[in-house]
């Protein structure tokens, strides 16, 4: 892989560890399709190269971000608070949001995390055309919207 980005995340155990993301640079597959290559060392179950594919080297490198993303995010380590980006500015951290849209039904669902587990939403708080999922230190956990073809942003609707 020919390494394009890289970034090193603090892993919160005892002793500290590193977790290293790196991504490559897009490649054109026989196909015609493009793929982008990344991986995530320190990580468990990630310590080896993998590749997502796109129509075009744009759409293989937003994918590999975003599988990186998401990796991360749904770690058992981010989970349980080890995962840590301490020398990133506060305000410069991308969060993730999960988006599920049915389009049959005009619901959309806008979770916070990656998984919200049975119970784990205490309060449901209705306003117009939206329910607020709070969790029991009044964390938001989820939005649930009706109407959704109007009120979810376009590039939100796929």
């Amino acid at each position: 892989m020919y390494e394009i980005a890289q970034r090193t995340l603090v892993l919160r155990t005892e002793p500290p560890s590193d977790v290293v993301v790196t991504v490559g640079l897009p490649y054109e597959e026989p196909s015609g399709d493009w793929s982008c290559p990344y991986r995530i060392d320190g990580l468990d179950g990630w310590e080896h190269e993998r590749k997502v594919t796109g129509f075009d080297s744009l759409e293989a490198m937003e994918l590999a971000l975003a599988m990186v993303r998401v990796a991360l995010a749904g770690s058992h380590e981010a989970r349980a608070g080890l995962l840590a980006a301490d020398d990133l500015p506060q305000d410069s951290r991308v969060r993730s949001v999960y988006v599920t849209w049915n389009q049959a039904g005009n619901v959309a669902y806008i979770a916070m995390k990656h998984e919200i587990t049975a119970g784990e939403a205490v309060c449901r708080v209705e306003a117009d055309d939206a329910v607020l999922e709070l969790g029991g230190s009044g964390e938001l956990l989820g939005v649930e919207l009706t109407d959704a073809a109007t009120r979810l942003p376009s590039e939100m609707r796929f």
